[in-house]
């Protein structure tokens, strides 16, 4: 049955560098690099070599504990470093591309096919990462079937792609054929949660196989996790699984050409950009050519995926495994001297503290400046109007840093992942690192629940 929610809470930080849509084509990089830290709770075990060669679809590594998990190349080439951080942690595995070869994993007809087989193609393939559970926000367990799969349709993190331009210049078929493939995975339902405050792409509202319900607001009501919380809670003991929605193309052109191409559509956003737009590019892809002349000179923070959840890279990093958006904003390393005196009419502010209150339309460019260092955690009741869900936030964090497993049980620990608290991160007069008391929360029910 489908279900329309209507969120109030949230808050929608309005940038300057939203991308036109226009697609600047197939951006081809001469490095690519898989990380693992992109993977939370993953204890990877190399499969390669420096100087191994590769074809895309081969395996670099896989998670230690779950074998079967292989995390691929995603083109042929010569693993050229495997660069390491402390304590020898395992960061990137960088392949230099060569020629455009790939394991063959078979062409199929992914409606026709037994879930059993989709499972191994997919684990096989190294596609298999691109499905996470919740609780937890980790990669799925292959051994488990999911009480249902959700997609999200719509982002609506600042700067976010346009879903609907994405799927629009995307092969249908692919999507399809991904859709088939999931439905294989669960005896539940696949729910598509799509954008109730504006019109949707007909691709997505004429999708068969999957149940579609409606949710608007302001962001974070466009997280997963968020949709799930109010579609379906998950208890303990549940098994949710999760999957992008240009994820779901690259399982549906995995069975469609037999080979592992996980290509996306990425924006490319933020106030340093010259020309923000569109383009087709690699998972794993060096951003350098995207950005090459194509930003303002300056001290710039590059980010893959958006400014609330994503992950610093230097210009010529690597596009992160789940990531849509290459943001780019000014670094905010300098010191203003009584600037809370100021009208503050270019800053933007959750609390109203500044004139720019006013301007409620107005876009604005923020740069990394915390103004402020950490102080104590105290109750201002700021986050529950920016967590849309029927938990208490602050004490949940504070159960978190406290380690109390029930409370935590029993404030919702299972229905949260960091991207549904980033928003308190960045309000937070507190200056506290919500979204690493989140990710230490989880990892300690993982350990005591396992």
């Amino acid at each position: 049955m489908s279900i329309t929610v209507r969120l109030k809470k949230g808050l929608d930080i309005k940038l300057k560098g939203v991308a036109t849509k226009t697609l600047a084509g197939e951006v081809v990089a001469n490095l690519y690099g898989v990380k693992p830290v992109d993977f939370p709770g993953l204890t990877p075990k190399l499969n390669v070599r420096e100087g191994d060669k590769v074809l895309a679809g081969s395996p670099l590594f896989h998670d230690k504990l779950r074998p079967e998990i292989l995390f691929t190349s995603p083109v042929s080439g010569e693993v050229l470093y495997i660069n390491r951080g402390d304590r020898r942690k395992l960061l990137e595995i960088v392949i230099q591309k060569e020629g455009d070869e790939y394991v063959d994993f078979g062409k199929a007809d992914a409606a026709g096919l037994s879930r059993e087989k989709i499972r191994e193609t997919l684990l096989k393939s190294g596609l298999w990462p691109a499905i996470r559970q919740r609780p937890y926000n980790v990669v799925a367990n292959p051994n488990n079937v999911p009480d249902a799969i959700f997609i999200s349709g719509f982002d609506t993190a600042p700067l976010a792609p346009d879903y609907n331009f994405i799927i629009d210049n995307s092969q249908e078929t692919n999507f399809r054929k991904g859709i088939a493939a999931l439905t294989k995975l669960t005896d539940g339902k696949i729910n598509m949660i799509l954008n109730g405050k504006g019109d949707s792409s007909e691709v997505l509202k004429k999708t068969s196989g999957v149940e579609i319900s409606y949710i608007s607001g302001p962001h974070p009501a466009g997280n997963v996790g968020i949709q799930i919380h109010h579609i379906r809670p998950i208890n303990k003991g549940d098994r949710v699984w999760t999957v992008n929605l240009q994820d779901v193309l690259a399982i549906g052109r995995l069975f469609e050409e037999g080979a592992y191409k996980h290509d996306r559509i990425i924006a490319l956003t933020g106030s340093e950009v010259l020309n923000a737009q569109y383009y087709r590019i690699r998972s794993g892809a060096s951003i350098a050519s995207i950005v090459k002349d194509n930003v303002r000179p300056g001290n710039l923070r590059y980010i893959s995926g958006n400014v609330l959840t994503g992950t610093r890279i230097t210009a010529d990093g690597f596009l992160g495994y789940y990531d849509s958006q290459v943001t780019v904003i000014p670094e905010g390393d300098y010191y203003e001297f009584f600037g809370w005196m100021m009208p503050g009419l270019n800053k933007f502010s959750f609390s109203k503290t500044f004139a720019s209150s006013l301007l409620p339309r107005k876009s604005y460019s923020l740069d990394t400046n915390l103004h402020g260092g950490e102080r104590a955690f105290v109750m201002t009741g700021m986050y529950e109007k920016v967590v849309p869900m029927d938990i208490y936030p602050m004490q949940l964090l504070k159960a978190i840093l406290a380690e109390d497993i029930e409370l935590m049980e029993n404030l919702g620990i299972y229905e949260i992942a960091e991207e549904d608290f980033a928003l308190c991160e960045y309000i937070c007069p507190s200056k506290v690192e919500i979204q690493s008391i989140v990710r230490k929360g989880i990892e300690l029910m993982i350990r005591e629940m396992s």
